[in-house]
């Protein structure tokens, strides 16, 4: 498969404080292929294995001040990569991953994501890749 780009949906009221952090249309995707999953956000990324990501739900709608930025949760260390409050999708990951700090001292079991379309990025999480078997 070739690689999949979804977009961040920006509420027009964040453009200039995220733009401020680097947080631009441009600089900002969740990547996925057969093999990996790649969420960029400015100056932050996020990679694993698409093996690690173990459910995905759409979430939302969500208060601003918990998802509009790069976050963390404090409450299971989950990090949120937010650009509105509509609406987004929570990935969970068998094995936690680096996300807002380089190297292995924090890592995340879950990312939250406001692209464009999460129904899109739901669907395409649940193909199974050519070549893998299905889960049950």
């Amino acid at each position: 498969m070739p690689v999949q780009r979804f977009a961040f949906r920006f509420d027009p009221g964040f453009r200039v404080p995220l733009a401020l952090l680097g947080i631009r249309p441009q600089t900002c995707a969740v990547l996925l292929d057969d093999e990996e999953l790649v969420i960029r956000f400015g100056r932050w990324q996020l990679r694993t294995g698409r093996a690690n990501v173990v459910d995905a739900q759409r979430s939302g709608p969500y208060r601003w001040w918990r998802a509009v930025g790069p976050h963390l949760s404090l409450a299971d260390r989950g990090v949120t990569f937010g650009t509105g409050t509509t609406a987004g999708v929570c990935l969970r990951f068998g094995t936690p991953v680096s996300g807002l700090a380089p190297g292995r001292w924090l890592r995340h079991p879950a990312a939250t994501v406001t692209v464009t379309d999460p129904v899109a990025l739901l669907a395409a999480l649940r193909r199974v890749p050519a070549g893998h078997p299905r889960r049950t």
